[in-house]
């Protein structure tokens, strides 16, 4: 139990969250020593070797010391199932948890925000931040940087299944391309991932742990936020607790919340801000009515259609004996390569669920490993999964306060599979996996599906099997979603409707989900932030400029 109040000083800017965007923040802010940055972060330090490690995601999800260990309420159509639902608590957020795939999505994705009121925000807009942020492999390029504190890299290993897969994939229509991240990224490639010389590149390593020692910047961990602080209309400060005492601090010019798509709605809802009726039934004074706030949540689902094989290597088998782990260690540990250097997913194949769609609205994920569930043992015989999710989903759902007590977690309902359109494409998605693995290009290894299971044909009986296998693929986003009337939250300038001196930088933000894994996207968004808050406190009537 907290006791007793400290006031913890001023600042100029306080971040609240060292997670993807908060990591951007935190460096771009303090890079001018004129800048005091404070960055209140609620997880610990990132001094785990399992967040350095690739493979380490394993043990990082479902550990305390970097999940908030998040689970949903019951999802009506994946079977009334609770699911865990990660997310990253400690330096870097999910940018040290997740699978570390480097995905900024379709360039009719920033388009379509641009085109619902966000000016600043098409694809020609923010192509420069994703620019600016990276340091890629291959080289300077029209679409991609060298220098940037996110280093980019190629994935270390290779395995026969998976090439044989994508040859399968381009017998049935889909091209094989060189990278995902020009703006159109139909088609089969091997993902690019925030790695560097085998080990995690996250926001925190990129961005933070190099600007640790300016004396500007301020890094509090294990501060748990209660709440924003205001004055007639304006954000003034935060209220935190840190090693059993609630604290207060100053913000001279701005309060920025990136505490990502869960966190950061709960935050708001704490500090009076959202849906007033829910905010008053908890005895929280209604600051500012804005029932957007938890509103709008999307995710990608991702069904894992598995399939046994016979006569080439797995994971399953490689690492399904004392001897093949040692060896995997070994390899590691002499070339930083191998298992131990492994994404989560290793084949990402683009494609269309059907003609009805103009551009690609399905993700593969294509592993040379099967487990009946995430962070359950492999199974013992050698499979792969080709897991493949809707990446534009119709289904909306909420993130809402339980309590107004913030050390217990919001209701999460992701709502999955709620629209008709949306059970369509996952019954169309998983018929278009089978008839991948059809082809001639994978018949050398018979596969022989397992998971959902091949006697399973029909709407109905696929549509049920669907909603005992799939979860979610933790790319939550839109609950503070960015754009004008009765459900937005932040302005294109991501500042808090009707508050004065608060802005929103994370996944939240986003109006509608990207066409592929969202951290890339997170760390663009604080990029831009950053450069409108840089450029708000130079001149209030200039435009956001890349800094």
């Amino acid at each position: 139990m907290a006791t007793g109040t400290d006031d913890f000083g001023d600042f100029d800017y306080i971040v609240i969250g060292a997670g993807s965007s908060g990591c951007v923040l935190a460096n771009r802010l303090s890079a001018d020593p004129r800048n005091r940055v404070l960055v209140l972060e609620a997880g610990g330090n990132d001094n785990w070797i399992w967040i350095h490690i690739p493979v380490g995601y394993l043990f990082a999800m479902g550990n305390p010391r970097a999940d908030w260990m998040f689970r949903t309420d019951p999802e009506s159509h994946l079977g009334n199932r609770v699911l865990n639902y990660p997310r990253g608590r400690l330096l870097g957020g999910c940018s040290s948890i997740n699978g570390m795939i480097y995905m900024r999505g379709q360039a009719a994705d920033y388009d379509g925000w641009r085109q619902m009121g966000n000016t600043g925000w098409g694809w020609d807009d923010v192509l420069p931040y994703f620019i600016k942020a990276e340091d890629n492999f291959a080289g300077a390029s029209a679409f991609h940087g060298v220098g940037g504190p996110l280093h980019v890299d190629r994935q270390r290993l290779r395995w026969k299944l998976l090439d044989a897969f994508r040859d399968a994939a381009a017998q049935a229509g889909i091209a094989k391309i060189d990278d995902f991240n020009r703006g159109d990224n139909e088609g089969s490639s091997y993902f690019q991932v925030t790695q560097k010389h085998g080990f995690r590149w996250s926001a925190a390593r990129g961005y933070l742990h190099p600007v640790m020692k300016r004396p500007n910047l301020r890094v509090q961990t294990g501060a748990l936020v209660h709440r924003v602080l205001f004055r007639d209309g304006r954000a003034i400060g935060v209220r935190f607790e840190a090693n059993g005492v609630v604290r207060s601090v100053h913000a001279r010019a701005e309060v920025i919340v990136s505490a990502g798509a869960i966190g950061t709605p709960a935050i708001l809802q704490r500090s009076g801000i959202g849906p007033g009726e829910r905010l008053q039934a908890f005895g929280i004074e209604v600051v500012k009515d804005l029932p957007g706030v938890g509103e709008n949540l999307q995710d990608h689902l991702q069904i894992r259609s598995a399939y046994r094989v016979s006569g080439v290597e797995t994971l399953n088998t490689e690492a399904g004996s004392l001897l093949g782990k040692a060896r995997i260690g070994l390899q590691y540990l002499l070339t930083r390569s191998g298992p131990m250097s492994m994404a989560p997913s290793q084949l990402g194949i683009f494609a269309r669920s059907s003609a009805r769609y103009a551009t690609a609205n399905l993700e593969y994920h294509v592993q040379p490993l099967s487990l009946a569930a995430f962070g359950g043992n492999l199974d013992p015989f050698p499979a792969f999964t080709a897991a493949v999710a809707n990446v534009r989903p119709e289904s909306r759902g909420s993130v809402h306060l339980k309590s107004a007590d913030p050390a217990v977690p919001p209701a999460i309902h992701p709502n999955y599979l709620s629209t008709e359109e949306d059970r369509r494409v996952a019954i169309d998605s998983v018929r278009l996996t089978r008839r991948i693995v059809a082809q001639s290009a994978l018949a050398r290894y018979r596969p022989e599906e397992f998971r959902p299971g091949p006697s399973l044909e029909s709407d109905a009986d696929l549509e049920k099997a669907i909603g005992e296998i799939a979860t979610t693929i933790f790319h939550p986003v839109g609950t503070a979603a960015m754009g004008q009337g009765s459900q937005a939250v932040v302005d294109h300038e991501l500042r808090v409707h009707g508050m004065a001196g608060l802005r929103v930088a994370d996944a939240s933000i986003m109006p509608r989900i990207t066409s592929g894994n969202t951290n890339a996207p997170s760390i663009m968004i604080g990029e831009k932030a950053s450069a409108m808050i840089l450029n708000a406190a130079r001149s209030p009537s200039t435009p956001a400029l890349v800094a």
